[in-house]
């Protein structure tokens, strides 16, 4: 087993999580297989019950953990499916000592950061390593170097890699190469300064990778090479990518970055030629058609709020070949100059997951919109709950018809709380998560898509479609097309009047890559494409 720590260095956002997925992705094209994990020095037990707008958004695996959004770049990019143990938190090691202690594991002694807070995080590495039986074992260190909180993560890396045994263990280092344009000059302070601090830990990186928005030259590799201790070819050039965060790992092969890190651990994999990966990246970057998608929330301004969402509209765009242009819309504006206005021409429309009632009004004006002018829609979790509010007060005539999240008197509740979330009381972990079978309908346009009678698909909520509205809903023109059998529960709706308005209880943003468009975000494309041709 070969284990690999990516560290980052000088700021946060340089792309740690990226560079891993990119590493992946190529190691996979050797032949070997991966999986990766996130370690975040934070004190939450995981990111589920964090604002969007502290940590962006919440990404669900298939056995229902609330994780890290590096997660889904790792899944994005590789063939790895991952669970709630490749997201490891201090507040999840925390919790696990004080448990131990308080059972009396520990046998009176004092429990302490070494030994026991480090062996906790040594432990769950062995666990991933075990279970995940990959060839290599990619660890992300969150936080950046010098960060109080990370110190454990560092001296429990530390340690593994001693015990892991020479060439069995790989220390990768993002850092920062700056470009000063008031001087005309490149820096190369920031990364000595960020690896001085990694040795004084007792980690030397054998492999540097270089965030810049120029080329670093000759010179500057030298530089870094001699005041880092780094040999001069593993100094990495990772610049700004001109168009897609996909080309990341062709641009990191041609830094023969892949082929270093085998010569280092020691791994006979010889290269293989990235024909379909290139294929993709040139329908993304050199796509025939263009369309613009509205997506409707309210967290819009925030990048990684809705990060799976954008990647999955973008590859759809690519299996359609077409660019995707994504109109950010907040609901609030909606509610204040109105749909025609804010709406008009759009390919589609898509409304996203959510919590709050802050907005709410403005989603349901722009489903009425949708539904009323033809325009594709496309519905995920709040999004399909707030399809189905509109339906029953503009089709049905149900009057104050609404989901009792946003108002618990409704006359007309037809979304409502799971039955088995009425006794919750704890927020974290504590909704419908992770993925769960569907039944699909015969005959309708989701079942067409996925080409399957039965899916699986990932979920996270806690309200859902109140049954006894059912036969109203329906007989008006609203077909279910899909169910979990189990509990009777609505899980895709689709408008029978209509080219294109398909919504689903579950996210599907989870389970799409780049080369592999998931099937509902391929159609929602595929129709809002025709719909701005024909307009």
């Amino acid at each position: 087993m070969k284990y690999i720590f990516v560290t980052g260095g000088v700021i946060s956002s340089l792309g740690k999580g990226l560079t891993a997925a990119s590493l992946g992705t190529l190691l996979e094209n050797r032949g070997l297989s991966v999986t990766l994990a996130k370690f975040d020095p934070y004190l939450n037990v995981d990111p589920g019950t964090m604002s969007p707008f502290q940590h962006g958004e919440v990404y669900v695996t298939d056995d229902g953990a609330e994780t890290d959004l590096d997660l889904g770049h790792y899944e994005r990019f590789t063939n790895a499916t991952l669970s709630r143990l490749n997201n490891l938190t201090s507040g999840q090691v925390y919790a696990k000592i004080i448990e131990k202690e308080r059972r009396g594991d520990y046998l009176g002694k004092t429990v302490q950061v070494i030994p026991h807070v480090t062996d906790e995080i040594k432990g769950r590495i062995r666990e991933i390593a075990v279970k995940s039986g990959a060839d290599v074992v990619i660890i992300e260190i969150g936080g950046t170097i010098g960060d109080i909180e990370g110190l454990p993560f560092l001296e429990a890396i530390r340690q593994f890699a001693l015990e892991a045994g020479t060439g069995n263990s790989l220390f990768i280092h993002v850092t920062l190469v700056p470009y000063i344009r008031v001087a005309g000059e490149i820096k190369t302070k920031p990364t000595q300064q960020s690896v001085a601090k990694l040795r004084e830990i007792g980690i030397m990186p054998q492999i540097l990778i270089c965030r810049s928005e120029k080329v670093l030259g000759k010179e500057v590799r030298e530089k870094i090479s001699m005041f880092c201790n780094v040999a001069q070819d593993s100094v990495i050039e990772e610049l700004d990518v001109a168009h897609t965060i996909y080309e990341v790992p062709l641009d990191l092969r041609a830094e023969k970055f892949d082929e270093l890190v085998c010569r280092y651990l020691n791994l006979k994999a010889p290269a293989k030629k990235m024909t379909d990966w290139e294929k993709m990246v040139e329908r993304v970057i050199n796509p025939k058609h263009k369309v613009q998608i509205g997506v409707v929330g309210k967290y819009v301004q925030l990048q990684d709020a809705y990060k799976s969402l954008y990647e999955s509209l973008k590859h759809a765009g690519a299996a359609n070949d077409a660019a995707v242009e994504i109109v950010r819309v907040d609901a609030e504006i909606i509610e204040k100059n109105g749909a025609e206005k804010t709406l008009a021409g759009l390919g589609g429309i898509l409304v996203p997951g959510g919590f709050g009632n802050r907005g709410i009004e403005g989603k349901i004006m722009a489903a009425q919109y949708a539904r009323e002018k033809k325009i594709p829609y496309f519905g995920i979790c709040l999004g399909m709950q707030i399809a189905v509010v509109e339906f029953a007060r503009h089709v049905c005539g149900l009057k104050g018809a609404n989901s009792t999240e946003f108002d618990a008197q409704t006359p007309h509740p037809v979304v409502s709380l799971l039955e088995d979330q009425k006794t919750i009381k704890g927020l974290g972990g504590t909704m419908r998560l992770g993925a769960m079978p569907c039944k699909l309908t015969a005959g309708t346009k989701t079942r067409e898509l996925y080409g399957s009678d039965d899916i699986s698909e990932r979920h996270r909520h806690r309200y859902e479609f109140n049954n006894a509205y059912r036969d109203q809903l329906t007989k008006a023109g609203m077909n279910v097309a899909g169910v979990y059998a189990k509990y009777d529960l609505v899980e895709l709706i689709e408008l029978r009047d209509h080219p294109w308005f398909i919504a689903c209880q579950f996210h599907p943003e989870f389970k799409t890559k780049p080369n592999k468009a998931h099937p509902l975000f391929r159609g929602f494309i595929a129709a809002s494409l025709t719909r701005q041709n024909s307009a």
